[in-house]
């Protein structure tokens, strides 16, 4: 097998790569070079630096994996290359010490002033008042997002005497539990907390999660760590809060633009930057090209990898049995995340009827894929799923049965967070999805991309109201589905309407002081099977 290396890679990742294969490094290639020279390799290996674009995908002949030494795949068109049947591998985990020791060097030094007394001293002054700092030790450390990186940040404020509080809406109890750290309401958090630091992805959900109004929230005083991504700060309200002292000071190794053009912030003296350094030791460099190394070579020897971010090769002998139902359980997977929430500890899988008898496991994982992307993003994908859900402490079980009533396939998902339980069932009907069952409720619901869920009392005008209400805000509705245990008594509401509910229009809704919950659920995943 022959490996083409384009872009700088540590000694230990091309010494990997060479025990298997034929490696060629050429770090300094140029665009038109990797389209004339791809061909005859097998794996392409990259940084940031080279470009792996559609051309290059399409000259690629031989080409059976793409890796990335690294996490973001912005520089490779995956879309060509899943189109193609090449996998597509990035090192999500090799630079989380890296990022978490970064992201607390910033808190460090933000309490302690440390830049700008050492631009002071080296412009000869002494002025060791102007620089009095504040301890860190019995501080309350606020982390949003206790993901891998947010938990090693956890350990070290640990040490330092911190009291730890939390926030991410994805992680039970117990596994904060077992962390060390306290989980509480976002707006808890922004109160509480005298350090806040942000180590979440970036997302529609997400950006300007930290904007003018969390921002009055917070603590006067408070000081602020992002070296997750730069959008999920609103800079300008950030600026905004520096400059009135309501915020005491900010360190920010990311930005909404990279390098940052005009940004305001870079005026501000209790602003300390980095140029996005979270990953860049040589320790994680090492790191990251040993994993893409020890993955490529899995890749190309058919053995099975955990790095993918497109669909690989899999399990095509069930494919055609199994692809009108794939769409479903990803549907199935989003819909209760977005319905119910992703705090959840098992999720129980019930396959009814003739589906039983077929390989339920890559059912199974497109419901993850459909529940975490919403947590994770794009980078869950076939083979991940299931560990990233072991790594949240969520415990996935199967049960198959050939009886069912009604149908000739039913599949129901139950989730359970402590003693709470929901359950959603869903079937295809001339081979379109149908949800047919919420918790106690028997509706069927045809998903549109973008739809409105409520549960309520039966009473006269509750559909005439929301309907106004809707109508005001310039949101039409397609179709609407009702269900109803009693008359007069609980009832659910499913409406299709035909673009995206604000999240100003959703608490206009729960205003309206008739509906016990409202839930805006947006059906625009990607639905793809396995290769």
């Amino acid at each position: 097998m022959k490996v083409l290396v384009s872009d700088a890679l540590s000694d230990e990742g091309l010494s990997k790569l060479k025990e298997h294969s034929e490696v060629d490094l050429k770090p300094n290639i140029t665009p038109d070079e990797l389209v004339a020279e791809i061909g005859a390799y097998d794996a392409l290996v990259v940084r940031s630096r080279s470009k792996v674009t559609a051309e290059v995908i399409e000259a690629g002949k031989k080409l059976k994996v793409i890796g990335r030494a690294g996490v973001g795949v912005d520089n490779i068109d995956v879309d060509k290359a899943t189109e193609k049947g090449i996998i597509v591998l990035n090192a999500p985990h090799g630079n989380t010490i890296s990022t978490a020791e970064h992201a607390f060097a910033m808190l460090i030094s933000l309490a302690r002033n440390i830049a700008l007394a050492d631009s002071s001293v080296k412009k000869g002054e002494w002025n060791r008042s102007a620089f009095t700092g504040v301890e860190l030790n019995k501080k309350t450390l606020g982390i949003v997002g206790m993901g891998r990186i947010g938990t090693e940040v956890a350990k070290r404020a640990r040490a330092m005497g911190m009291k730890i509080i939390t926030y991410d809406p994805y992680v039970s109890a117990e596994q904060a539990e077992k962390v060390g750290v306290e989980m509480v309401l976002f707006e808890d958090l922004l109160k509480e907390a005298d350090f806040i630091t942000l180590h979440l992805p970036m997302g529609s959900s997400t950006h300007h999660l930290i904007g003018e109004k969390e921002l009055s929230m917070m603590k006067p005083g408070v000081r602020i760590i992002n070296c997750a991504r730069g959008g999920l700060v609103d800079e300008d309200a950030l600026f905004k809060a520096l400059q009135e002292g309501k915020v005491a000071g900010a360190a920010l190794d990311v930005f909404e633009e990279e390098p940052p053009v005009n940004c305001d912030l870079l005026k501000l003296d209790n602003v300390i930057v980095t140029p996005h350094l979270g990953a860049l030791t040589r320790e994680a460099q090492t790191n990251v090209a040993l994993q893409v190394a020890e993955q490529v070579i899995k890749a190309l020897q058919g053995e099975s990898i955990v790095s993918a971010v497109n669909v690989p090769a899999l399990m095509p002998e069930a494919k055609a049995a199994l692809e009108p139902y794939l769409p479903l359980m990803k549907v199935m997977g989003s819909f209760y995340l977005q319905m119910f929430g992703g705090k959840v500890d098992e999720i129980e899988l019930t396959y009814s009827g003739e589906i039983a008898s077929l390989q339920l496991a890559p059912l199974t994982i497109s419901c993850l894929i459909g529940f975490m992307q919403h947590i994770v993003g794009d980078g869950v994908n076939w083979v991940n799923a299931p560990y990233i859900a072991k790594a949240r402490g969520i415990e996935v079980r199967e049960i198959s049965t050939t009886e069912v009533k009604n149908y000739s396939t039913l599949i129901t998902m139950k989730g359970r967070a402590g003693s709470e339980e929901h359950f959603i069932s869903g079937t295809l009907l001339n081979n379109e999805i149908r949800l047919v069952r919420i918790d106690e409720f028997n509706i069927e619901i045809v998903p549109a991309t973008y739809t409105l869920m409520t549960t309520h009392l039966d009473l006269p005008g509750v559909v005439g109201k929301l309907g106004t209400l809707l109508g005001s805000e310039k949101v039409n509705i397609a179709s609407m589905q009702l269900g109803r245990k009693s008359i007069g008594g609980k009832a659910i509401m499913s409406m299709q309407v035909d673009n995206k509910i604000s999240p100003e229009t959703m608490q206009k809704v729960m205003d309206l002081g008739i509906f016990e919950t409202a839930r805006f659920v947006d059906f625009g995943l990607k639905v793809s099977g396995p290769k």
